[in-house]
């Protein structure tokens, strides 16, 4: 292996773990209550779906999405694993990662699970991997208050 090879595939080993720390600084914000921060994860073009008619697009859409999770939720808990990588180009991932989500909610409602999958698109920018599309995708459910949710797709 040269010298050349072998800073390239150290460079790509570095990309990998800094897309893994992005799925997980998500879902470490996420559940506490971080809005800012976790909007700021995102590139400012973004596109974010948790479902058909739920989302947005561009960062302070998005950002606004966020409001209030603090009064709707009292815990969250986010479990991301499995995740998968494939490169597109050398400023750009494919991602792919199983969750499963815990919901505590503050109203007088039952906790809410879900299990499902994150597909994402991640762009390099300013040398920092951010989110450009975040979609969740779901294997089941319950009490979930996103009514309507995009399955996994998974063949019959």
């Amino acid at each position: 292996m040269t010298t050349e090879t072998s800073e390239k595939t150290l460079e790509r080993l570095w990309d990998l773990e800094e897309i893994r720390q992005l799925l997980f600084q998500y879902a470490y914000l996420l559940d506490m209550n971080q809005p800012d921060e976790m909007a700021a994860l995102f590139i400012e073009d973004c596109e974010v779906i948790y479902g058909p008619n739920f989302g947005a697009e561009g960062r302070q859409a998005y950002r606004e999405t966020l409001e209030g999770i603090g009064s709707f939720f009292e815990a969250t808990s986010h479990h991301v694993s499995n995740v998968k990588i494939d490169f597109t180009g050398p400023d750009e991932a494919t991602v792919r990662a199983v969750v499963y989500a815990l919901h505590r909610y503050r109203r007088d409602r039952p906790d809410s699970h879900v299990w499902g999958q994150y597909h994402d698109v991640v762009v390099r920018e300013d040398g920092e991997w951010k989110f450009k599309r975040r979609e969740l995708r779901s294997a089941a459910s319950t009490n979930y208050h996103v009514k309507e949710e995009i399955p996994l797709g998974r063949p019959d």
